[in-house]
């Protein structure tokens, strides 16, 4: 292990705004509590909750200086009392973003997190893999298993599906035995997703996607809508929801006000409703079988994070810049 007298390395911000509030600062060694553990960090993952908490529109308004991160993977430097006997030095581990970034937090090369939050994962994942494979993967199965239920070939939309989560979702949605309609405004998109695993791609940017979705499901429409967006399509989305369907909104990327379909919602009587991890996170026995399930399908080469681009700590600026473009396919990483 480093020694004690030496910096690491954390990414903190004095104020919220654009990815120029994030500053690289030499920091002093940390020192895990009896219920921590000290991780040297390898990966980090980066989510959209990240950029939403430095701009000030999260759950959790940020305490100056604040600290950024849910995930991350690398290996064990040292365990608090609690947890000696669980983990040892050099054990390869990643990170459940179950915690407060009042708290803790990834961004870093050493870290301490709560021990509980601590995880080993199937070998054959990267540490970059790792470090991408539980806030999409907690969302997709909260979303598609505990909540909604999913049966043997129900059609599942997944919009913005070129995103960690909407990736995630595809591969959850055919391990499930499920038919994936991948949505997405970017046609050149499409054979990738197709690639990925999709059953079908469609793309929003035609005015009459709706249509094309109703053909694909013969007229019975989407079991299941996974929308992180909402905006001008929300409308003509929830339009193409089956009778009795299942709505789980889970982010607002898109600006743009949402009109609700009164009509079609009356006559279909869907569920429309928000979801968040913290349904899985929270719950123990909920978040014990979420964790199997998904190693599981790791284990048998149904499940595995897909990573677009990786950056240096020091790049950190540039890869909140470069998530907030919306161009990339699947999981932007750091390593430190």
């Amino acid at each position: 292990m480093k020694d004690q007298n030496h910096n690491a390395k954390a990414v903190l911000f004095n104020r919220t705004g654009g990815a120029d509030v994030l500053e690289l600062h030499d920091i002093k060694m940390p020192e895990p509590a009896d219920n921590e553990v000290l991780l040297h960090v390898k990966s980090v993952g980066l989510n959209r909750a990240d950029i939403m908490y430095r701009m000030g529109i999260f759950a959790e308004s940020p305490v100056f200086p604040a600290k950024l991160g849910y995930e991350a993977a690398g290996v064990v430097e040292k365990a608090g009392e609690q947890w000696k006997t669980t983990f040892k030095k050099g054990d390869m581990v990643n990170v459940l973003p179950a915690f407060s970034l009042h708290d803790y937090a990834t961004y870093g090369d050493f870290i301490v997190v709560p021990g509980y939050s601590v995880q080993r994962y199937p070998e054959k994942l990267s540490f970059d893999e790792a470090a991408a494979l539980w806030t999409s993967y907690l969302a997709t199965y909260g979303m598609l298993v505990d909540a909604g239920n999913i049966k043997q070939s129900d059609f599942v939309i997944i919009n913005a599906a070129s995103s960690s989560t909407g990736l995630a979702a595809i591969q959850m949605v055919n391990y499930c035995g499920g038919i994936s309609i991948a949505l997405t405004t970017s046609p050149r998109k499409k054979e990738r997703l197709l690639a990925a695993g999709a059953k079908y791609v469609v793309d929003t940017s035609d005015t009459e996607f709706g249509k094309k979705i109703l053909a694909i499901t013969n007229g019975h429409g989407a079991d299941i809508i996974l929308d992180p967006v909402t905006g001008k399509n929300f409308n003509q989305l929830v339009q193409t929801i089956a009778v009795n369907g299942k709505v789980f909104i889970y982010g607002v990327l898109s600006l743009e006000q949402a009109i609700f379909p009164s009509l079609p919602v009356l006559i279909k009587t869907p569920t429309i409703r928000g979801y968040s991890t913290g349904e899985v996170l929270a719950n123990p026995e909920k978040l014990s079988r979420a964790v199997e399930y998904i190693n599981k399908g790791i284990s048998a080469g149904m499940l595995k994070p897909i990573i677009d681009r990786t950056f240096t700590l020091e790049e950190i600026a540039l890869a909140h810049g470069y998530m907030e473009t919306n161009a990339q396919f699947g999981k932007v990483v750091v390593n430190p």
